[in-house]
Formats: C-alpha cells, sequence, structure tokens
C-alpha cells in the first residue's frame, strides 16, 4: 500500500514540476527512483500516464486525472495531520518553522536560541526562504513573511512594521552629499523599468547601473560601492559599512507577519514559538524603521 502511495505521488509530483529532475528533488530521491515509479504506477493503473517525448515527460489525460486524485489525497492526509496536530499540547517532536534568508542570518538566531533552551525535547527545523511555503501541505509550521496577502486559510498578526530607505558605502554616500549634481548610479531588481520615485530633487542625473534578480547578491555590489541601492533599514542598519543614503527619504514597506494555519493556531509548538518570537520583535523595532515617517 506504502508503494502504491508512492508511486501515485510520484505521478502527481512529476505533473507538479514538468521534469524528472525537478520531481527528483521535490521528492529527495533520484531521478531513475522517479522513472522507475511512473513505470510501477502505469503497470498498476494498466495504462500509460505519461508520453515520453525528446523533451521529456507530458502528462497523458490519465496522468492528468491520476494527479489531481493525488492532490486531493495529499489535502486530506494533510488536514486530518493538522487536526491532530492543532490537538497536541506537547512540547516535542519536529516542528519547522520557515523565514526569509536576511531576516534569519540577522535576527532570528537569538530567538532559536531561546526557544531550545526552553524546550529541548521539541525537533526544530528552520528552512530559510522568501517563498510563502505551503503551510497548508505542511511544508512548514509557522511562516515568517513579508507580505500583504497571506492566504485565506493562513492566520497570524503583525510581527514587526518596517520601512525601506536607501543605502551605499560611507565614502560613496560623503562624495553624494558634497555634490548632488554629480551622477548616481542605482542598483537595482530585473523588474525595474526607472529610478525610484520620489527622490530628492537635487540630485538630477540618476540611472540604473546594474539589475539584479537576487537581493544577496545585490547587497554584494552595494557593499564593494558599485551603487546606491533601496533596501529594508533592518537590512541596510546590519552591515556596518553602509550608510542611508540622503537621496530617497525611508518610506513605509510591507509588514512582516507570523502566520500559521488555521488548524494549527493553537496548537503548543506554535504558542510556544511565538511566546518567544513576539517578544524579541518587539524589543527590536528600532531596528526596521527610522521613526522620521
Amino acid at each position: 500500500m506504502r508503494g502504491d502511495w508512492d508511486n501515485l505521488h510520484t505521478v502527481m509530483m512529476l505533473v507538479r514540476t514538468g521534469s524528472l529532475n525537478a520531481a527528483a528533488e521535490a521528492l529527495g530521491v533520484s531521478y531513475t527512483t522517479v522513472s522507475r515509479r511512473i513505470a510501477a504506477a502505469e503497470d498498476s493503473f494498466g495504462t500509460q500516464l505519461f508520453e515520453r517525448t525528446q523533451t521529456g515527460y507530458v502528462a497523458t489525460e490519465a496522468g492528468l486525472e491520476a494527479a489531481r486524485y493525488a492532490t486531493e489525497m495529499e489535502l486530506t492526509e494533510a488536514a486530518l495531520r493538522r487536526n491532530l496536530d492543532g490537538r497536541d499540547n506537547e512540547l516535542r517532536g519536529r516542528f519547522t518553522i520557515t523565514a526569509p534568508e536576511l531576516l534569519l542570518h540577522h535576527h532570528m538566531a537569538p530567538v532559536v536560541e531561546k526557544f531550545l533552551q526552553h524546550h529541548p525535547r521539541i525537533d526544530l527545523n528552520v528552512r530559510a526562504s522568501n517563498d510563502l511555503l505551503d503551510l497548508g501541505r505542511r511544508q512548514a509550521d509557522l511562516a515568517i513573511r513579508i507580505s500583504s496577502n497571506p492566504g485565506d486559510d493562513l492566520v497570524g498578526r503583525r510581527l514587526v512594521e518596517q520601512e525601506t530607505a536607501s543605502f551605499a558605502r560611507s565614502d560613496l554616500v560623503e562624495a553624494m552629499t558634497r555634490d548632488p549634481s554629480a551622477p548616481v548610479h542605482w542598483l537595482g531588481f530585473d523588474f525595474w523599468t526607472s529610478t525610484p520615485r520620489n527622490t530628492r530633487p537635487e540630485y538630477t542625473d540618476q540611472r540604473i547601473l546594474l539589475r539584479y534578480n537576487d537581493m544577496i547578491a545585490l547587497l554584494g555590489a552595494v557593499r564593494a560601492g558599485l551603487g546606491v541601492a533601496r533596501m529594508p533599514i533592518f537590512v541596510g542598519n546590519a552591515y556596518p559599512e553602509l550608510v542611508r543614503a540622503p537621496i530617497l527619504p525611508p518610506q513605509p514597506y510591507t509588514d512582516i507577519l507570523v502566520l500559521t494555519h488555521r488548524d494549527l493556531k493553537d496548537a503548543a509548538k506554535v504558542r510556544a514559538f511565538k511566546d518567544v518570537l513576539i517578544p524579541h520583535f518587539r524589543e527590536i523595532q528600532s531596528q526596521f524603521v527610522t521613526g522620521e515617517i
């Protein structure tokens, strides 16, 4: 029975991800195991679930139907686990949280340390991700996210409000302050089509020098002195070589939320983690805002 579910689950993941390699990575197995499970599922159901083409596996109508049923089974199992875990009053066992990498790097270590000191029987797993993992499918039990639309099945609260501002290396900021007419090189993201709005009018010569698809890479360029970038206050404040650049006044930014699935909101591990998390961020609120707005 377990093997049948493994095979059907593999069919679902191949449909969901679109390739053998991606499905293998999602399942934590080799691509040959994925191929073997697909063949076993086809043998079991007596029908072809995927066409083998030069570009990869393409789901047939039967394959899509099998994936739909597997998804329903997955959601039903996840709902049962959430329901049972929501009744769990024991502070032990596996517990998974997820948060943006930069927030984990700069502010979450004290929370994790204190939580584990208080609850040593909990097997804490931390996933660094900027994506809103599927809490309904138990990819995580609790998520810390920068979001204005967390989803209908999730409940939570604002953890901390935050602002953004422009930052650059201190020597570059000194030069900008001395001569606002000098060219200003912005480091932005690949979706930028123009320089930021609401910059100070005395900085008349602005252009985008580089675009990035990743905040870590952009940070490296800012710290190397390649230009000025807009970023959350807590990120800029974390690096001693960076200072606020006067070109862009602080602006409100999306709140940081702590979220969980509504079925888990009263679970003991969720409540225990929040009991450590929320007071910590209340104490460090000043690192996320300037107090100037």
